[in-house]
């Protein structure tokens, strides 16, 4: 089995039940990666000035900073080309659309397809 030990996702999302099934999926797919977690846009942003990612995980909608909020500063403010997914609501075009449009990489929709989530994120970790 692969070891995912040399590279570390962070996962922002404002729900804590959320977070936990993404990090569950992500640890399934990827052993031995290292994770980090924030609460919001703003908190993910303090932990990307502190730590290199090689993949970002994030929710759109989220107090403080949201996720379109996050993309921008990720891209413009801290100057980093990691790849960031999105992750919307099924029916959100216009989250997706706007996620997209400031520099999101790719999407997963909720409810999770798992097919699709394994697909995203070896497609961008790789």
């Amino acid at each position: 089995m692969k070891s995912w030990s040399h590279k570390r996702v962070l996962v922002a999302d404002d729900s804590q039940t959320m977070r936990m099934l993404l990090l569950f999926h992500v640890i399934k797919l990827l052993p031995g990666v290292r994770i980090s977690e924030a609460v919001n846009g703003l908190d993910a942003l303090e932990r990307l000035k502190q730590e290199h990612v090689d993949l970002i995980l994030t929710d759109m909608n989220m107090p403080e900073m949201d996720g379109a909020g996050l993309i921008t500063a990720v891209r413009q403010e801290l100057r980093q080309d990691t790849p960031i997914i999105i992750i919307t609501t099924r029916g959100e075009q216009r989250d997706r659309k706007r996620g997209m449009d400031v520099g999101a990489n790719g999407y997963i929709t909720k409810p999770i397809d798992i097919l699709q989530f394994r697909e995203t994120i070896l497609k961008f970790i790789s």
